[in-house]
């Protein structure tokens, strides 16, 4: 069982994301491999107190590297991008 403080690892602050935020409400969040779309809602709204409308996740694989002699990759990950009710923000800064 993944708890509340280990759904979400950080929040996602690229040109990209903040086109979400600007044009849909939507917030990009890194989170825990295992965590379902439920669990990221009830700990998106459990820590910073707003009504999530919606909640998309997506996989994102590692890119491979190679640092001098040895080939290797960066590490696997999930993003969630979590639509809030409308008028409803979080304070990320």
């Amino acid at each position: 069982m993944i708890g509340i403080y280990d759904v979400i690892k950080l929040p996602i602050l690229t040109e990209s994301s903040m086109g979400h935020l600007d044009r849909a409400n939507t917030y990009v969040f890194e989170v825990h491999k295992k965590a379902t779309k439920v669990q990221v809602r009830n700990a998106v709204e459990k820590l910073f107190s707003v009504k999530v409308d919606s909640v998309n996740t997506a996989s994102v694989k590692g890119k491979p590297i190679r640092p001098g002699r040895w080939v290797g990759h960066t590490k696997n990950w999930k993003k969630a991008f979590v639509t809030l009710e409308q008028g409803a923000a979080i304070e990320l800064f």
